[in-house]
């Protein structure tokens, strides 16, 4: 073995196998079909005796770049769908026979969604609306009964005094999280959009209107059945923080035993077309931004699963592909820009000293699925109020925690820039999710840059050999930065001093790379080390 060959692999053996944790559990996915259920993405669900009620969402996959292709009316679902699992039985009625202010924001896409008891609330949404003749973010909150929505449904009767809807605009949202922490629904992220999707911005015809909350929106909320009654609170406001949307926020157990909220990545920040790495954590007292870990898998809205195990303190959730920046390949995280569709299943663990890390599982999606799916858990599996589920309180090794349905399925990692609607479809694939413990297979390699300090970033990845390095010390010290062939020839290395405390930039040109080729960036201080592949264009 040549010394070239033996330094690759020694990069690779330092991230596989010096950071890898046993499992505090596996994740099995087993693949089913349902006769007759579409696909569907970006949805609502509301769930009762084990029969799931599905509300909204998009027909269609990824949408297309051109303003007269995006969400178009076409890919509104316009039915409601029922789904027994078990059984493998599905049934629909159409929205047709609800007054027309229901109708629309109920075929909205990527509506806010909480279930208390019967009633599954939904909030704002974005679709295109014949009312305003325009593209909008609905200003509504709507109540579902959802067992006699269910019923109805079943036995073809009417359901239309199930249904009673609010407006507020401050509801109109959409791409964010609804969510409850004790008695008070927080509504978090997302944006107020209106128009026609442009990627060429607000000011190209047609133009259009998009608002970030910025904020955690909290109310309370009475409903004797009849009459919904909102008390708005003191919002939670952080621009520069919850400039988020399009992501996952999950109900946690935190280490002191409360209640709380993380918001996981999401898009865009504030000053780069690019995920957020970093997560804020919420509870009834307020909110805190986690700059020490980093979440380098599964940025954008995914399925997902919040485990608490109380005898260790420690809170799992776990994620199920979708769309990132970084994947993983042969141990090295890989940086792409274009934020691909990916495949991977990873975990984040806070311990019970708060700290966070991020590990790869070894099982993936099959595909390239995931975004904008669903987790519908099973309702006995033991839970929190909060629907955290009891890791503690499995009572057998092997556990069917719940079902994933739905999302978009990509023929490709990178198919926005060529996406002519025929890439991406909505998936009508479910699995079932078994959570299985006490087993001796399978380790969860951690990410080891998700607890480091250097958190470097390129840009623009891919490129041509002229990029930019962005770096991050916690105290000014010499600094290596070294360029490898995937095949472990060394192509530069410099020693950078006069460094500064805090973000820091290396801006490089090197000729004559290979056009398509990976190569590896190593940097390294006394310290840590932290290694990434970039991509040269081809």
């Amino acid at each position: 073995m040549t010394k070239k060959i033996a330094l690759i692999l020694g990069l690779l053996v330092f991230s596989l196998s010096a950071f890898s944790q046993a499992a505090p559990f596996n994740i099995y996915l087993e693949p089913m079909n349902i006769s007759g259920l579409g696909g569907l993405q970006a949805f609502a669900w509301g769930q009762h005796q084990g029969k799931w009620l599905i509300i909204g969402g998009r027909l269609d996959g990824l949408h297309r770049r051109q303003p007269f292709a995006a969400f178009d009316e076409a890919g509104h679902n316009n039915q409601l769908i029922v789904v027994d699992p078990v059984a493998q039985q599905k049934w629909s009625a159409p929205l047709s026979s609800l007054p027309i202010g229901l109708q629309e924001q109920l075929s909205a896409t990527n509506m806010e969604f909480y279930q208390e008891g019967d009633y599954l609330y939904l909030v704002g949404g974005y679709g295109y609306s014949n009312t305003s003749a325009d593209h909008i973010t609905y200003p509504n909150l709507s109540a579902v009964k959802v067992p006699d929505v269910i019923d109805a449904i079943i036995n073809g009767t009417s359901f239309a005094s199930s249904f009673r809807q609010v407006t507020d605009t401050l509801f109109a949202v959409t791409g964010g999280y609804l969510n409850k922490i004790n008695n008070t629904f927080y509504l978090t992220g997302g944006q107020k959009f209106i128009g026609r999707y442009n990627p060429m911005g607000p000011t190209h015809g047609p133009g259009f209107i998009q608002e970030y909350t910025n904020a955690s929106r909290k109310f309370t909320l009475s409903d004797d059945g009849v009459t919904l009654s909102v008390t708005h609170l003191a919002a939670i406001h952080d621009p520069a923080n919850l400039h988020r949307r399009d992501y996952n926020v999950v109900p946690q157990i935190m280490p002191a035993g409360q209640e709380g909220l993380t918001a996981f990545s999401g898009v865009f920040q504030v000053n780069a077309d690019l995920p957020f790495l970093n997560c804020v954590n919420i509870d009834s007292t307020g909110h805190t931004v986690n700059n020490a870990f980093s979440q380098y898998y599964n940025h954008y809205h995914c399925a997902h699963i919040p485990l608490y195990s109380a005898s260790n303190n420690e809170m799992h959730t776990v994620f199920f592909g979708g769309i990132a920046q970084y994947y993983d390949s042969l141990g090295v995280l890989v940086q792409d820009n274009n934020v691909p569709f990916v495949k991977t299943i990873a975990r984040v663990t806070r311990n019970a000293s708060g700290t966070m890390a991020e590990y790869k599982l070894p099982v993936e999606m099959p595909a390239l699925l995931g975004a904008g799916s669903e987790f519908i858990p099973i309702e006995t599996v033991p839970h929190y109020d909060n629907d955290v589920l009891k890791l503690d309180d499995f009572t057998t090794d092997t556990t069917l925690v719940g079902f994933i349905y739905g999302g978009i399925s990509s023929t490709a990692a990178n198919i926005f820039f060529t996406n002519t609607g025929t890439e991406s479809s909505a998936s009508s694939q479910l699995f079932k999710v078994y959570v299985i413990q006490n087993s001796t297979l399978g380790i969860h390699n951690l990410n080891d840059q998700s607890t480091g300090t250097l958190k470097i970033q390129v840009f623009p990845n891919p490129n041509d050999g002229n990029f930019v390095v962005k770096f991050h010390l916690n105290k000014p010290e010499e600094t290596k930065i070294s360029l490898y062939h995937v095949d472990g020839k060394k192509i530069e290395e410099r020693v950078l001093t006069d460094l500064v405390p805090g973000e820091n930039t290396f801006q490089r040109k090197i000729r004559n790379l290979d056009k398509g080729g990976t190569y590896i960036l190593t940097i390294e201080t006394p310290h840590e080390k932290a290694t990434q592949r970039i991509v040269i264009e081809p």
